[in-house]
């Protein structure tokens, strides 16, 4: 009998949990018998209580997030450029039992810039890049130069090391630089891409400015992420569902979530014309599915226990989104607009 796809979960979390003390063996030092005794007396109560709330879930500051993204993943791109290949993001599932994993991530870039009425573009930005492989799509489709931005100095040299490989690296470049402090003029690029990057920034409304800023007028700009279901007025997410969200957060290195809807109106803030908002939930569900059971054999499971703490970390917790998708609390929200070509003489758009 074929496992469920709940129960391949299962088996999955705990190899990774069976295995989790060998991986944390292998990441610290060993301890002498001097510095057992001592190790319990070493550290301030201060660190220790830091210590014990970011395990409880407490939420982090705007820099430990910085340094977190960054670290996790320096340690975990290569393991999924080995498994995955070059695009860190999921797939388009349709229809839904296509097994052509790879394919179904480079068709969900196109089908996004398909239902955001995307037909050219001359220069454009991927915010959180990954190893840049949505900037190297894009210069291929449509004959542009893209900048690509990400925290991660692995991810930003493997990206130019890629780009010379496909003989881009005079249309792609990467560096490291912050979403919330684009290193660009404003008005500079007439495509402003972020692809499942805007979970983890800690400042939704000036991660949306920024985007704005740097867009040129007329431009179009693109948001895929996840965000929380949307709440009626009044309402707020249930315990259970805040509890769900704090520990994928700190599995994922995330702050605070929001809607869709509350993405619609920053992106109306701004003054963006052509809003456009869908949910690909059911899309891309599958994505995780297909992600477990490719890491269900030896060579990923050694390359997960390589990988450190953070990675199995954000392994297991896959099955907590898979779980916030089925109780429709996760979204895979797709938005879209474009920046106002002019503005009024009282700073209005037209």
């Amino acid at each position: 009998m074929k496992l469920s796809a709940f129960r391949t979960l299962r088996v999955f979390a705990l190899i990774v949990v069976a295995l989790l003390p060998l991986s944390l063996q292998a990441w610290m030092p060993p301890m002498t018998l001097s510095s057992r005794a001592s190790s319990t007396t070493s550290l301030p109560a201060s660190r220790i209580s830091r210590v014990v709330s970011k395990i409880r879930g407490g939420e982090r500051s705007r820099e430990e997030l910085k340094i977190g993204i960054a670290g996790f993943y320096d340690r975990s791109s290569k393991l999924w450029e080995n498994v995955w290949g070059e695009h860190m993001h999921h797939g388009y599932y349709v229809p839904e039992n296509r097994t052509d994993h790879v394919q179904a991530q480079v068709d969900l870039i196109d089908q996004v810039l398909k239902w955001s009425h995307v037909e050219s573009a001359k220069k454009a930005v991927d915010v959180g890049c990954g190893i840049g492989g949505s900037s190297r799509h894009l210069a291929r489709k449509y004959g542009c130069t893209t900048e690509g931005i990400t925290l991660s100095p692995y991810q930003a040299g493997r990206g130019n090391e890629l780009a010379i490989e496909q003989e881009l690296n005079g249309q792609c470049n990467f560096q490291v630089a912050d979403a919330l402090q684009m290193p660009f003029d404003d008005n500079s690029f007439d495509l402003v891409w972020s692809l499942e990057s805007g979970e983890h920034m800690p400042d939704k409304t000036r991660f949306v400015s920024e985007l704005f800023r740097v867009c040129e007028p007329g431009g179009r700009i693109i948001i895929v992420t996840w965000t929380h279901r949307d709440l009626e007025a009044g309402e707020s997410l249930t315990k259970p569902e805040h509890k769900l969200l704090a520990k994928i957060n700190r599995a994922y290195y995330l702050p605070r979530w929001c809607s869709g809807k509350d993405y619609i109106d920053l992106l109306k803030s701004n003054g963006a014309k052509d809003v456009q908002r869908e949910d690909w939930s059911y899309i891309i569900a599958p994505f995780w599915k297909a992600v477990i059971k490719s890491s269900l054999n030896l060579k990923s499971i050694v390359g997960l226990l390589g990988s450190g703490f953070s990675t199995i970390r954000g392994a297991y917790a896959m099955l907590l989104m898979l779980r916030g998708f089925k109780k429709g609390l996760i979204k895979f929200d797709l938005l879209t607009c474009t920046k106002p070509a002019s503005v009024s003489k009282h700073g209005l758009p037209m």
